[in-house]
């Protein structure tokens, strides 16, 4: 095959054009075929193997009606013209197995994986594909080369909240993404929780909704679950991601509560994916109501069909006991299984992810759904499995970066005042009221009676339950990060605006008299963040798809952002990277949120520099010192002079920089983004321990 025919089209506009107008033509009956293929292709990767050599990955295929294997042929060659002199285009077909068998409303469903084992090459290939010769635009995705790290999405919060008006919503950030992949060729979408929003199981399940609106609470604690209802539940969870994945259907509660994102499933088919799992994949704040309602029949139910399907189509694994087979893929290498007890809710263990992006890149993606409880999120033999893992996998690379995958922000403002109040005696007698009926309803929510929003707060990490593990988590990522020179930046969603959290070394500010060692260590904090070695951002990109709350909320969490000292040594803080507008010109006070819809990439630099219209889109060159904020493209990201240094960075050979794309106007179809950057200097020095002397609240583990 010439190089000409095999690149022809990938760099047309029209690529992956697409009605892109939320929710125009959307019915709000399943648009599920009766049969034939009705999800897929679906791509997951498992994992880079840069010794070997070797790329693993699958795809996969659900079937309806009548039982037809559907066939993959792909042809595997360079991805850029420059690379295809004289190459050899490998043609060949993916293995497939059946891996689960299901029933929907009577018919039989088959779940097919297809098995992605490839050579990695010296330069970056495209894996072209076909399903039953049948070949599509978006039919292929590519693998970096095996000395490259990878270009990869970071999103969360995929799905719209129950009630809310989606025809506001006239453009997808989905298709933004499929226009930046034409030039930029991301690797992986790292899913960072709520791939899937699923609380309409509360208006689709009779028997569970029934349920729910049960005012006895002895006797909803006391139901038990009929096989009715777990048939019912079962189902909903199966139809409810086949419509989402195979056609990027959903409805929620009213007329105007609809949409179809034809531009997420054929991202699916082009990108493969790496997904941790947050509450909205099961149910609004599973794991964070009290432990008697948890351990109700039917919210065990819950959890325990969501943990199926979320594992059936986010991971291409089967975790039903019927389907015995697939035991070995449940242990395989990827994953970091966490406490053999397992689930107190759900029954089932952990599964954190570890897998390789590059050369001097890796991802840890922590389960923290499975295993968790209002005052527990993790064991502590899940947190030694998970520590022993990555230390292992960390010893050899001396140097680079690791993703570290939180659904919810580790580094956000504290609302502790939020929590007294909903949580105060003071509201009891309303509260009582709500739940009779006496006042409207809706300060109350329907599982356990408690206020509402009240599973947000007990969700973050900044909760009082969770304060002592947070600050353990934090600690110890930063002593592995020291320990063996890498540089470590944490990815999360859940909060609907974009953000980026920051903890550093602290800089010695309240002294009168400053001694020169001071003003020493000051300059290098400032002048030298490859050698910071408590550096570490989270990156909050969150939602793709949700509507962001209003203005008030944005200038609620500016006014709580306040700096914090998580130790003697470590300051915590946000970065103000939305100090403009998205139209550039106007000033924004809230410099640390911005209230629109959002995703993120993170790229590294080297790959920006060989990619000619990514290197002019982002402006930025090795010895940059960049002000983290807006990127436009008549205004090159700015350089300081040494004093005002101390919220820039430096842009290194080896580091990574980290972009928010935000939705510049939600009524308008052509989905267009404005981007906000900042570069991720890698880590240049190592330290066996760090000291963490001044910590107020920690679980010694």
């Amino acid at each position: 095959m010439s190089a000409t025919n095999w690149f022809d089209g990938w760099d047309a506009e029209a690529l992956y054009k697409d009605d892109v107008a939320g929710c125009s033509d959307c019915a709000k009956t399943s648009p599920l075929p009766e049969s034939g293929i009705i999800c897929g292709p679906v791509l997951r990767l498992i994992n880079m193997d840069f010794k070997e050599k070797h790329y693993e990955g699958s795809i996969m295929m659900v079937v309806r009606g009548e039982e037809k294997i559907p066939k993959i042929a792909y042809q595997l060659g360079p991805s850029l013209p420059s690379d295809g002199e004289d190459t050899e285009i490998s043609k060949a077909s993916f293995e497939n197995e059946l891996f689960h068998k299901d029933q929907l409303k009577g018919d039989d469903i088959w779940f097919y994986r297809y098995e992605i084992q490839l050579p990695m090459a010296k330069y970056e290939q495209m894996v072209k594909y076909s399903i039953d010769g049948t070949t599509e635009p978006h039919y292929r995705f590519f693998i970096p080369s095996f000395t490259q790290n990878s270009n990869v999405i970071s999103y969360s919060c995929n799905g719209f909240s129950l009630s809310v008006d989606t025809s506001k919503f006239k453009g997808s950030l989905w298709y933004d993404v499929l226009r930046k992949h034409q030039y930029v060729h991301y690797h992986a979408i790292l899913g960072g929780g709520d791939q899937i929003y699923s609380d309409n199981i509360k208006l689709h399940a009779p028997n569970f909704k029934a349920w729910l609106e049960t005012k006895d609470l002895i006797k909803k604690y006391n139901t038990q679950t009929t096989e009715e209802t777990r048939d019912q539940i079962r189902q909903f969870y199966l139809e409810h991601y086949l419509n989402w994945y195979g056609y990027g259907h959903w409805y929620g509660s009213t007329p105007t509560s609809k949409t179809t994102q034809k531009c997420f499933v054929k991202a699916l088919a082009c990108i493969p994916a790496i997904n941790i799992w947050d509450d909205h994949d099961i149910i609004d704040g599973y794991g964070s109501y009290n432990d008697a309602f948890m351990k109700t029949e039917n919210f065990v139910t819950v959890g325990r069909m969501a943990y199926r399907y979320y594992m059936l189509f986010q991971h291409h694994v089967s975790a039903s006991k019927d389907d015995g087979d697939d035991f070995a893929y449940l242990q395989s290498k990827q994953w970091i299984l966490g406490n053999e007890k397992g689930s107190p809710y759900i029954g089932e263990r952990s599964h954190s992810i570890f897998s390789w992006l590059g050369p001097k890149m890796g991802m840890l993606g922590l389960d923290c759904r499975t295993e968790r409880k209002l005052r527990q999120i993790f064991s502590e033999r899940s947190y030694s499995l998970i520590w022993e893992r990555v230390e292992n996998e960390l010893k050899a690379l001396k140097g680079g970066h690791l993703l570290v995958m939180l659904g919810i922000p580790i580094a956000y403002p504290r609302l502790v005042w939020l929590e007294w109040l909903f949580t105060s005696k003071l509201l009891a007698p309303v509260k009582y009221l709500s739940k009779k009926g006496i006042i409207p309803n809706g300060l109350v929510n329907e599982f356990n009676g408690d206020v509402e929003l009240l599973d947000d707060l007990n969700d973050h990490w900044c909760a009082r339950h969770h304060k002592k593990e947070r600050n353990y988590l934090v600690m110890k990522l930063q002593d592995i990060g020291a320990k063996y020179g890498v540089r470590i930046t944490i990815l999360s969603g859940d909060v609907h605006l974009a953000s980026i959290g920051r903890f550093r070394a602290k800089t010695h500010r309240h002294h009168l008299i400053m001694s020169e060692r001071k003003e020493e260590e000051n300059a290098k904090v400032i002048e030298e963040p490859t050698k910071d070695e408590r550096l570490m951002f989270n990156i909050i990109a969150s939602a793709i798809v949700n509507t962001p709350p209003p203005d008030a909320m944005a200038t609620l969490l500016q006014k709580r952002c306040h700096l914090h000292h998580f130790d003697a040594e470590t300051d915590e803080d946000a970065v103000p990277i939305f100090a403009k507008e998205v139209d550039g010109a106007h000033n924004r006070n809230d410099s640390c949120f911005m209230n629109k819809r959002n995703w993120s990439d993170i790229i590294p630099v080297e790959n920006i520099l060989k990619n000619p219209q990514l290197s002019k889109e982002l402006n930025v060159k090795v010895g940059d010192i960049v002000i983290p904020g807006i990127i436009t493209e008549k205004q090159k990201l700015a350089t300081l002079e040494r004093d005002d240094q101390f919220n820039s960075y430096p842009v290194t050979s080896d580091g990574l920089f980290a972009t928010i794309r935000v939705e510049k106007d939600a009524s308008q179809a052509d989905s267009q983004t404005v981007s906000y950057g900042l570069p991720i200097p890698e880590l240049e020095i190592t330290r066996e321990k760090l000291s963490h002397a001044g910590i107020k609240h920690l679980n010694v583990m």
